[in-house]
Order: structure tokens, then sequence, then C-alpha cells
């Protein structure tokens, strides 16, 4: 552990204090899964009209592109050795990939979460989609689980004890586990243990890196601005496991969540024999990805960015002074083409403090 340490230090910047233990802050460890499965419990699920209606709406969007983008090319990777493909979705909340798993064409899926209203709704956007296909359409089989997948192992409750899974995602979910090393050694093992050699642990969580260093500017003990805000309990001291801070955005999340340092993540995943193949800030991704004409027509259908300046019809999403300086500044070029495709700066702010992951099983 103590090369772990040395990587981190040098890779975050600042002087920190590591430590192998949970701080003393973090206590009562079940008390924040249950606090994870009750918000996520108690969300309501709105019609796609009230959902229009949110000030993060284009962000959301936005983060839906992404991994639409991401898991499209991984199933492509995975064709090109495997005709049939299984599908591991960890943490999969109410079911928002369904579409993108049968949009892959994949045969397999698992679906587990923590947060029992949500599997439920989750297998109900699966029958609808199902009732709704075409007579003719080829929809994937699925088995839906309840289980706190940072402290049950996942194999004991799956219908087929031999089956594997060539893709595992996790999305927006794995800092949950980062509580204690067990926990987060347990959610690996979850993600990683039956995939096939090939296979794909892919995913998105909150950059470590990016969070500490905008903790560290700030002059308080958090960040933030109109649609989220991180808050820590103290700065300076940043342990490996356990270092809690709240995160909320707006109407969608509001529940602790832990620091996932990268360099730890990935040594923890070699006892899995995963091998990084890469990890990307959502700029850098989105920057790479949006220049394949496919995935640019793709973020337009998905209106994953806001349109600069709105038509006749249209409004911004915030009519807050200097969030759309970015794109006032570029609208002023005669050259640029118009109207430009933008996020708010405070969205921009938001969706950048995560990045972007994708591991292979080695044989």
């Amino acid at each position: 552990m103590h090369e772990i340490y040395k990587v981190l230090s040098s890779s975050l910047h600042i002087p920190v204090a590591l430590s192998s233990r949970s701080h003393s802050w973090v206590t009562e460890e079940s008390l924040h899964s249950q606090k994870v499965a009750t918000h996520y419990n108690k969300l309501q699920e709105c019609g796609l009209a009230e959902r229009n209606k949110s000030r993060i709406v284009h962000m959301r969007n936005f983060n839906n592109w992404l991994k639409s983008v991401l898991i499209a090319e991984i199933l492509d990777k995975v064709k090109e050795r495997r005709r049939e493909v299984t599908v591991l979705d960890l943490g999969c909340g109410k079911g928002g990939d369904l579409l993108k798993w049968k949009k892959g064409r994949i045969d397999k899926l698992v679906c587990a979460d923590i947060a029992a209203v949500s599997i439920e709704q989750c297998q109900q956007r699966y029958n609808d989609m199902r009732r709704r296909g075409h007579p003719n359409d080829r929809t994937f089989s699925a088995q839906f689980i309840t289980a706190d997948c940072s402290r049950e192992l996942l194999s004991g409750k799956l219908r087929d004890p031999e089956l594997r899974f060539d893709v595992c995602s996790c999305q927006f979910v794995c800092h949950y586990s980062f509580e204690s090393e067990q926990q987060a050694d347990t959610m690996l093992r979850n993600a990683c243990e039956r995939l096939r050699p090939g296979g794909f642990f892919i995913g998105t969580t909150p950059d470590a890196y990016e969070m500490v260093k905008r903790l560290e500017a700030s002059d308080s003990n958090s960040f933030g601005n109109e649609v989220f805000r991180v808050s820590f309990q103290k700065k300076g001291v940043y342990p490996l496991f356990g270092c809690q801070y709240d995160f909320s955005l707006e109407g969608v999340v509001n529940v602790p969540e832990f620091l996932v340092y990268f360099p730890l993540f990935e040594e923890m995943a070699k006892k899995y024999n995963m091998r990084l193949v890469y990890k990307k800030t959502f700029k850098e991704f989105f920057e790479e990805k949006v220049k394949d004409e496919k995935n640019k027509v793709l973020m337009q259908w998905m209106q994953a960015l806001e349109q600069y300046p709105p038509d006749e019809r249209g409004q911004l999403a915030s009519d807050s002074p200097g969030e759309y300086d970015h794109a006032k500044r570029i609208a002023a070029n005669p050259a640029a083409r118009r109207p430009l495709g933008t996020l708010s700066k405070s969205e921009w702010e938001a969706t950048s403090i995560y990045l972007v992951y994708v591991f292979e099983k080695m044989s």
C-alpha cells in the first residue's frame, strides 16, 4: 500500500495526509448505504415533459450522450470477438440505460441496485419496452437483483450460476463503495470477477484530483454553483477510504459520497486481473468523440447541448449574468457557425468533475 500513497501524493500535487484507515469522521458504514437506498427509493419517476423543465436538462442529456457513446464503443469491441453478449449493469438505478442495451443488441442483461423501488421501476421499464416492441424485435433476456453491491456478492443471486459477463457497466456508482477498503473490494469483485477474458469494466465517477483541487482553491469547505454543491467536513486530510463529502445536484441527488483515488482504484482492480485501457475526463472524452460525425448527429438528436443564441421560441436554461459569456465570445466571431451548441457555465463546471474509465480483463 505504501507505493500507492506515493502515487497518490504525486498525482494530487497538493499536500495531503493519506491513511489506509478511514478517518474517524466516518462511522456506522451501514447508515450511509441506507441513506443512499432511501434517497433513490424516494425519488419520484417523472415524465419526459417534467424532466425537460429541469434547469439541468441539457447537462443530463450530455451525460447520457457520453454514456451512449461509451457503451456503443465497447459493445462494438466485444462483438469483434463474440456473437452473444452478456452485460452486468451494476447500480442500474431505474433503468436509464435499458434502451442503450437494446440498441446495442445484447443477448442477456443482469441489473443490480441497492434501491428496491429503483429495481421495480427498472423491471417495469423493461417490461414496457418489450411490450411496445415489434413482435419481430429481438429483446435481451434480463434478471433484476436488489442488493448492496458493496456488501453482498452477486454470484450467489444469479439464476444461472455459470453465467459470465462480457461487459460490466458501473455508471455514477462506484464512489459510494469507497467508504471502506472492504466495500470497495466487494464492489470490484462483483464488477470484475465474472468477466470473461477480454471483457470490459466501464464506468463514470467523480475525479478525486479535480475535487480536491477545487476544494483547496475554495475559501470554505465547499465549492459549487447554482446547479451543484460539494461539501467536505475539512480540508488537507484525504484518507484513501472513507473520505466523505456531500454532493447535491439540482433535483437529482443529495447524498453522502466518497472520494475515489484513481491510482488506488487501478491498483485494486489488478487483483481481479484487470488492465486499465484508458481514463479520460469528461472534457477529454467529449472533445475526442464529438469529432466522429455519427456521435455528433447523436448529440444533436439527444439535445445534449443547448442552442445559443436561442431561436425566437427558445429560452436559455439560466438567466443568471455571465452563464453564457463563453458562448457569447465565440458567437461574436464572424467566422463562427451559428447557432452554437453549449452548456451554461455552471453545467460545464458540474460535468467537468467527472471522468470515464475502461478496464479490460486479462486472460
